[in-house]
């Protein structure tokens, strides 16, 4: 089903997400001060683009916050916003609850992007 998942996903939202996320990561790392959030933003394209078989952890650090408030004033909310109303269209199936629940965990990782960690799932 991951598979399968994955492969639907990307033509449905993968491919531009990963588009978005990387034109993000590139505007963010024009300057030194937002190289982090922008070399996060890569690592989220690559996670938006198969999203099935990868989790988020998150760790947290002052710093790591403050830069967090930043973004989210910067564009943070937006997404978030978008993933959860995407996330809610796909839960009215049975079939689109799983992208639903991806959506959902993109939406938590568009508000906090510093301080998450993506694992590979077994």
């Amino acid at each position: 089903m991951r598979s399968l998942g994955n492969i639907i996903w990307f033509f449905i939202i993968g491919l531009w997400s990963a588009i978005a996320y990387f034109v993000l990561g590139i505007l963010w790392s024009i300057t030194i001060i937002g190289l982090p959030i922008g070399i996060q933003c890569f690592k989220f394209a690559d996670l938006v683009i198969l999203p099935f078989r990868k989790d988020v952890e998150f760790t947290d650090s002052l710093g790591k916050t403050l830069i967090n408030i930043i973004w989210l004033f910067l564009g943070g909310i937006e997404l978030a916003v978008l993933f959860i109303f995407a996330g809610f269209l796909f839960c009215i199936t049975i079939i689109g609850i799983p992208f639903g629940m991806q959506c959902f965990k993109l939406a938590k990782l568009s508000l906090m992007p510093l301080g998450a960690e993506i694992v590979d799932i077994a």
